[in-house]
C-alpha cells in the first residue's frame, strides 16, 4: 500500500472485508507546570466515524501501562493482542484516521511498522478532510470480530536515551525536533525544561500539512523542508518531540523521502527535559 492514501481512494473501498479502518484520536489539554493531560478520541468516534471504522486506543491500550510516561511503545504481546482484537490480522490492510491534530495516525503507522506490519496507510487530511467533502459517516461503537496478529518487534524505528546521544556525538547523523519553532527556541508548552535536546535541529511536523485540509504538502515542499535540516541526506536521523507522536510524522515523512535509516525516540522531551544530567538548550 502507498504510505498515505486519499479519501476518494478510501470512499471507493468501504465495503472491501480485506480492509480495517482504524481510528486513533487523541486529544492533548495543558496542565500547570508544562505537563499535559491525554484524552482518548473514543467519545468522538462514537458520535461519528467512518463507517466501519474500529476504535484504536493510543492512550491505554497501545501503550506500555508499567511506564511512568505517556505513550511509551508498549511490548510485542500487547500489541499484538490490541490488534487482534480491532480485527487486525498480518494481512489485513489498514487505513489509519485522526480527528484534529493530525500526528496520531502517522504515530499508529509507526508502530505497525516497528512491528512487523507493511500493509497499511494514513488517510491524508483524516476525519476534517472526509468530514469537509460530505462522504458518508457512521456513529455509534462497531465491534469486528477478533483476529490473531502475531507482533514481531523490528529494531531501529524506535529507540531510547542511549541512541540519542549516540547520534548527538556522531557528524554524519541529525537529531530533529519536530516540534514548533517556538517550543524549539525555548517558548509555548514544555515538558519540564524549556528549549530542545542540544545539538537537534527543529523542523515542525505541523508544518508538513496543509492547514486548510490537514492534508500532507506536497512532498516537494516536504523535502526543502528536510534538506534545509540536513535531514534527507544524514546517514541517520532520529526524531523527536515531548512524547513521541509529532515525532513519528517528521519520521513518516522522512521514510517517505528515502531517508531510510530513521528512528524516533520513544520517550522524547517528556524523559530527557525531566533528566537533570541531559543537555539541552534555548535561543
Amino acid at each position: 500500500m502507498e504510505a498515505f492514501v486519499s479519501t476518494e481512494w478510501l470512499a471507493a473501498r468501504l465495503d472491501d472485508p480485506a480492509l480495517r479502518i482504524l481510528d486513533a484520536t487523541v486529544h492533548l489539554h495543558p496542565l500547570p507546570g508544562g505537563n499535559m493531560r491525554a484524552e482518548s478520541g473514543r467519545a468522538d468516534y462514537l458520535k461519528g466515524h467512518i463507517p466501519g471504522a474500529v476504535f484504536a486506543d493510543l492512550v491505554d491500550d497501545l501503550s506500555d501501562p508499567e511506564s511512568r510516561l505517556r505513550f511509551t511503545l508498549p511490548d510485542a504481546a500487547r500489541f499484538g493482542a490490541a490488534m487482534g482484537a480491532l480485527g487486525v490480522s498480518n494481512e489485513t490492510a489498514v487505513v489509519v484516521y485522526s480527528t484534529g491534530t493530525p500526528h496520531w495516525a502517522p504515530r499508529l503507522w509507526w508502530m505497525l511498522k516497528a512491528f512487523g506490519h507493511d500493509r497499511a496507510a494514513v488517510l491524508d487530511g483524516g476525519w476534517g478532510k472526509w468530514k469537509a467533502e460530505g462522504r458518508p459517516t457512521a456513529a455509534g461503537n462497531e465491534t469486528p470480530a477478533p483476529t490473531v496478529f502475531e507482533a514481531s518487534r523490528r529494531p531501529g524505528y524506535f529507540v531510547g536515551r542511549e541512541e540519542v546521544e549516540a547520534a548527538l556525538a556522531d557528524p554524519g547523523a541529525v537529531v530533529l525536533n519536530s516540534l514548533s519553532a517556538e517550543q524549539h527556541a525555548g517558548g509555548g508548552q514544555h515538558y519540564g525544561r524549556p528549549g530542545r535536546i542540544a545539538g537537534s535541529v527543529n523542523v515542525p511536523s505541523a508544518g508538513l500539512v496543509d492547514p486548510a485540509t490537514g492534508a500532507l504538502l506536497p512532498m516537494a515542499q516536504v523535502r526543502q523542508k528536510f534538506d534545509e535540516a540536513g535531514a534527507v541526506a544524514a546517514e541517520r536521523v532520529v526524531t523527536y518531540c515531548g512524547g513521541g507522536i509529532a515525532a513519528s510524522l517528521g519520521a513518516m515523512a522522512l521514510h517517505l523521502l528515502g531517508q531510510e535509516n530513521v528512528a524516533v525516540y520513544d520517550d522524547s522531551l517528556q524523559a530527557w527535559a525531566r533528566d537533570p544530567s541531559l543537555p539541552m538548550e534555548t535561543g
